[in-house]
């Protein structure tokens, strides 16, 4: 379901989307897991924040249908860590919401999308009492089709945007054709959608484009989503002890790496490296940028940006990182791993249950782990909150009242949380023909991973939910290590607006994800790093920081 989630070295773009997505359905058959000002629908570059984005977002009510077994901390997910009884399952939506409108939404899809006239479309659009049409786009080259839909007059009546795709004019254009859902959920309003009304606030503070709310959010956990994984099993049979440093770390893997039987310790581990020194994301520009003693600086700009980068330099140099890695997205990390050519490499947090799930049938010893993120001179790391929505879905302005109603009653729906009719319906179609019950378990049928993938998740999410029925542990160890690691999670200065850079700007640091490969890989040096910090700022970047100074004085700071 997810793109990317096993590439060679994860880009910035495959890391959003395999965690935006991966949020998207929990269980069984799944892993789980642009922003203007002002009060007009204008294109004015900036955020909304404060007083003015408090009488815009929706009040929260937290949902009472379903008690997780483990409940929300430190920006965790909630975990579910019993067994899953159909017969026990809860109704969150008592009366079907929808008044028979026709809604086309479009959406970015990861595979092969099913026939239109399916099963399990037919099932939901009875569930939500409207008649969706989906005009499914390939994912890996949706935006090369967004913006030429976004700037036709016949736009679907929903489009749905990930956070990556929201470059060049995409902004501008959500303000300017999206509709304000304010009328509908902001305040008491969102209480007619009660799933809706438990969708964490900020996920919904997100969601405001151009000083309204126009965008329906996908929900994500605000720790890091990327994990050192390890062999426990390996790990285990062998004595080796999980580092607590960064020198521990390369110590282990000089231990671990035997070329000549073709074990190495790991893959590629900048991520990890970012994470370990501190590094702030360079995977959303506005979180990428942090006041320090009055001053802002961007990511670049930082000792540990270097530092992170010198220490993965090391492990390439020190030969403990599989040769495969050396070629950015040559083979696959994770086959790599399950195989055992590898005993560490970092990704979506999704692929614990997925590489146990995989797995199970093949080699019952097999066991994944997660370690804690490490401080990269040893004690704790100081880690930096991600965004709290990662895929948004924008109803056209033009949109008749009646569909919007029908939209926000397919997203009641498909925003019920994990352990309702609706949940299971939404994330597994329908029984007998979707799935199977085998030993009390849900198990996809052929036709089920067909039909029931991407589609109606895209619309709206619950709460960040962590479930997995057929490895519970696997579920309670995700939301464990996701505690622990959001206990040493810091949000950066801008963290909970949702920003859009003026279009001048906004390719300025797209080279130094390439360069980093490089430098990391041996083929160009810290100093080419320095080189084009020091361009970046003649470039731009210390306009770029004016501009966000600015912003800065006049919305204030999420932490303020």
């Amino acid at each position: 379901m997810t793109p990317n989630t096993s590439a060679s070295a994860p880009s910035r773009r495959s890391f959003l989307a395999s965690t935006a997505v991966a949020t998207a359905a929990v269980a069984g058959g799944m892993p789980l897991l642009a922003a203007c000002g002002g009060s007009g629908g204008g294109s004015k570059d900036g955020t909304t924040s404060g007083k003015d984005a408090q009488k815009i977002l929706p009040a929260f009510v937290a949902q009472s249908v379903v008690t997780p077994d483990i409940a929300s901390k430190n920006g965790s997910a909630v975990g579910f860590t019993g067994r899953l009884s159909l017969a026990d399952l809860k109704t969150s939506v008592p009366k079907k919401l929808g008044k028979g409108s026709t809604v086309k939404i479009m959406s970015p899809f990861w595979g092969s999308p099913p026939k239109s006239n399916n099963a399990y479309y037919s099932a939901m659009n009875e569930q939500i009492g409207t008649d969706i049409v989906w005009q499914n786009q390939d994912g890996n080259t949706y935006d090369e089709k967004l913006g030429a839909v976004l700037a036709s007059s016949d736009m679907p009546d929903v489009v749905v945007i990930p956070s990556w795709n929201m470059g060049g004019k995409i902004p501008s254009a959500i303000i300017s054709k999206m509709a304000d859902l304010g009328p509908y959920l902001s305040g008491d309003k969102v209480k007619d959608y009660p799933n809706l009304a438990a969708i964490p606030t900020d996920a919904w503070k997100y969601s405001i484009f151009g000083g309204k709310l126009r965008g329906l959010p996908m929900p994500a956990p605000i720790v890091p989503g990327i994990v050192p994984f390890y062999r426990k099993d390996v790990f285990d049979e062998k004595g080796y002890e999980l580092p607590t440093s960064a020198a521990e770390f390369l110590a282990l893997a000089k231990e671990i790496t035997n070329a000549k039987a073709k074990v190495w310790a790991c893959d590629d581990m900048k991520w990890t490296a970012f994470n370990s020194f501190g590094v702030l994301s360079g995977s959303e520009k506005p979180l990428g940028w942090n006041l320090v003693d009055g001053k802002l600086k961007y990511r670049v700009e930082f000792d540990e940006y270097l530092e992170a980068l010198e220490w993965t330099r090391k492990l390439y140099a020190a030969g403990v990182v599989h040769p495969d890695a050396r070629a950015v997205n040559q083979g696959n990390a994770g086959q790599r791993f399950t195989d055992g050519e590898v005993l560490m490499y970092n990704q979506n947090i999704s692929d614990w249950w997925g590489k146990m799930a995989e797995q199970a049938g093949q080699n019952k010893d097999f066991r994944i782990a997660g370690m804690d993120i490490f401080g990269h001179a040893g004690g704790d790391p100081h880690l930096w909150a991600a965004s709290s929505a990662g895929i948004f879905a924008f109803i056209n302005r033009k949109a008749s009242k009646a569909v919007i109603h029908d939209v926000l009653a397919a997203a009641n729906v498909t925003a019920a949380p994990y352990g309702t009719k609706e949940y299971m319906l939404t994330n597994y179609g329908v029984e007998g023909t979707h799935y199977t019950v085998k030993d009390g378990m849900p198990v996809k049928t052929d036709k089920g991973n067909i039909e029931v993938v991407n589609a109606y998740v895209m619309i709206a999410s619950p709460a960040p939910t962590v479930a997995h029925p057929d490895f519970p542990d696997i579920a309670k160890d995700q939301v464990e290590w996701q505690q622990r690691m959001g206990a040493f999670t810091t949000k950066s200065t801008f963290f909970g607006l949702q920003v859009t850079e003026p279009a001048r700007w906004t390719n300025l640091s797209s080279d130094f994800e390439n360069l980093e490969d490089d430098v990391v890989r041996g083929r160009k040096k810290i100093s080419d790093v320095q080189q084009a910090a020091s361009d970046w700022k003649s470039q731009g970047g210390d306009k770029l920081r004016d501009w966000y100074k600015k912003l800065l004085d006049d919305s204030g700071s999420a932490q303020g």
